[in-house]
């Protein structure tokens, strides 16, 4: 029986966790880039569930593709040879960059940083890590740890290691001040999202490349949010021309479904023998059946070159309305961020744009972050813009 927004609201209130400053918007369904709340509006979606939706919603082919798993088993335990995560873990490395050809599937993100430091470690026998600040890579313990972000870590601390040590993002100096041969890992995101989708460098890029070779150091990057074809390229990395020793990666791989996954080479991989790591659900048939579908859908409709066609014209578009209350538009392919003069100016947007039907996101404070499905149109991406102008005029 369907419920209005009240009552999930009630029921949220009365048996949830209130561990999540929510939006008072709740949908009855999905269809492309579009949700249909339970007020009966349409919502054009600029969020796609936090990067995760990257064929929208409900896509016929990968609907399909799940609906015929579910029918036929969807898991069993990894005691077993899986069919479906043998032919994701193929599709995967013949999306990956240089020779990280061996793939470990887990439920999400965080799992996947935590499974690539565990891996980190092990390979090295060192004990120290390298993270920026204020990038993000999780919230369970050795994730949150390897997050440099005050706010997330405060009042966990006695679950965080002391291993870790922090970086500025984009400064080469920095890393080389910390740098040494007691380091396992750098990690790193190649572009951070969370904190308001700030770039950097090739040049910075190329040299923590070159510092952790000569150290001995694997250099793990953190795809999460940009991978599988977010930024114009199937990895974020690959914008900067630096082939790690270790991908981590989650969101559009599963178009919803909760996998994630860590890419490495058979040198690395080796040393993740029977019983050193393992998940019940990581790369169960469901899951892999869906990541099988996003990848072969990306790959025959072409979408990481629309999303780097599309966002760079959008992002001109953008810079174009000339508003002094924008202060940078920043970004590559279709992770993008629009940095406000004020927080206030920011929420003014945001608010403005969901009583006009499009649904944003404001991340750290003060910038709008589109991160919409990669199967965006133009004259979506133009409805967000005039909005925008109109928000600012």
């Amino acid at each position: 029986m369907a419920m209005d927004f009240d009552e999930i609201k009630e029921k949220s209130d009365r048996y949830l966790f209130q561990n999540y400053g929510r939006i008072p918007l709740s949908f009855t369904h999905g269809s492309g880039c579009y949700l249909y709340g339970t007020d009966g509006r349409e919502y054009l979606d600029l969020v796609a569930g936090i990067a995760v939706n990257a064929l929208g919603y409900a896509h016929p082919d990968w609907t399909r593709a799940v609906q015929e798993q579910v029918g036929r088993m969807t898991h069993v335990s990894n005691l077993y040879y899986i069919r479906e995560q043998a032919e994701l873990a193929e599709r995967v490395a013949s999306i990956t960059p240089g020779d990280l050809d061996r793939t470990l599937f887990v439920n999400s993100g965080a799992e996947a940083n935590e499974g690539a430091l565990k891996l980190a470690v092990r390979y090295t026998g060192r004990g120290k890590v390298m993270a920026a600040v204020d990038g993000f890579h999780g919230r369970t313990s050795a994730a949150m740890g390897a997050t440099g972000q005050e706010a997330i870590q405060r009042s966990f601390e006695p679950l965080i290691s002391g291993a870790y040590e922090y970086f500025r993002f984009g400064d080469l100096e920095s890393v080389k001040e910390m740098m040494d041969r007691d380091v396992a890992a750098l990690i790193v995101e190649p572009i951070q999202g969370e904190s308001g989708v700030h770039t950097t460098s090739a040049e910075f890029f190329k040299g923590v490349r070159d510092l952790c070779t000569d150290n001995g150091t694997l250099m793990i990057v953190d795809e999460v949010q940009t991978g599988i074809g977010r930024t114009g390229e199937w990895y974020g990395i690959q914008n900067f021309g630096v082939v790690p020793d270790v991908i981590t990666m989650a969101k559009a791989l599963g178009n919803g479904t909760p996998i994630g996954a860590v890419a490495s080479t058979d040198e690395i991989a080796k040393v993740m023998t029977p019983g050193t790591h393992g998940t019940t659900f990581g790369g169960n048939p469901l899951v892999c059946s869906a990541g099988c579908a996003v990848i072969d859908i990306m790959k025959r409709d072409g979408l990481v070159a629309h999303a780097k066609d599309i966002g760079s014209r959008w992002m001109a578009d953008i810079r174009a309305i000339g508003s002094p209350r924008i202060k940078e538009v920043r970004g590559y392919g279709l992770i993008i961020g629009i940095e406000m003069d004020s927080p206030e100016t920011a929420s003014a947007v945001q608010m403005h744009c969901r009583e006009n039907g499009v649904l944003v996101n404001v991340a750290h404070g003060r910038t709008i972050r589109l991160i919409p499905p990669l199967i965006i149109g133009d004259a979506q991406k133009d409805v967000f813009t005039k909005l925008l102008a109109k928000c600012l005029d």
